[in-house]
């Protein structure tokens, strides 16, 4: 069975908001929650993420499909949106609904920019 728009997106706004609580908790910081859209200038669909004190923005994805070259463009393109550090994107691991067990995917680029704190681009 095929999901409707309507469907679609209610998956996907339950998918973020879960893993939004989960982030919470897990990092104990109450700034993390499920952000809003903003319209032509996405910031990602998580907010409150900070590593070596600069944003990190999380786009979230619940979808049968996957598209990892065009997930990880948005996530770059919201990341600049933000003045971020990396953009990371989290996808829906089938099987499973616990939030700590869903995947991230990310460029070796953004997980350089993880651990040092420097974006490629410096």
């Amino acid at each position: 069975m095929t999901r409707s728009r309507r469907s679609a997106k209610n998956a996907g706004t339950a998918f973020e908001t879960a893993i939004a609580r989960h982030l919470a908790q897990a990092l104990d910081d109450d700034r993390v929650e499920r952000r809003t859209r903003n319209g032509t200038k996405d910031r990602g669909d998580i907010s409150g993420l900070r590593i070596h004190g600069q944003r990190l923005v999380a786009e979230c994805k619940n979808c049968a499909r996957q598209d990892l070259p065009g997930w990880t463009a948005e996530a770059h393109l919201e990341a600049g949106n933000d003045d971020a550090l990396a953009g990371i994107v989290i996808h829906k691991r089938h099987g499973t609904t616990d939030p700590s067990r869903q995947w991230v995917t990310m460029t070796v680029a953004d997980f350089v920019a993880l651990l040092t704190g420097r974006s490629a681009d410096q």
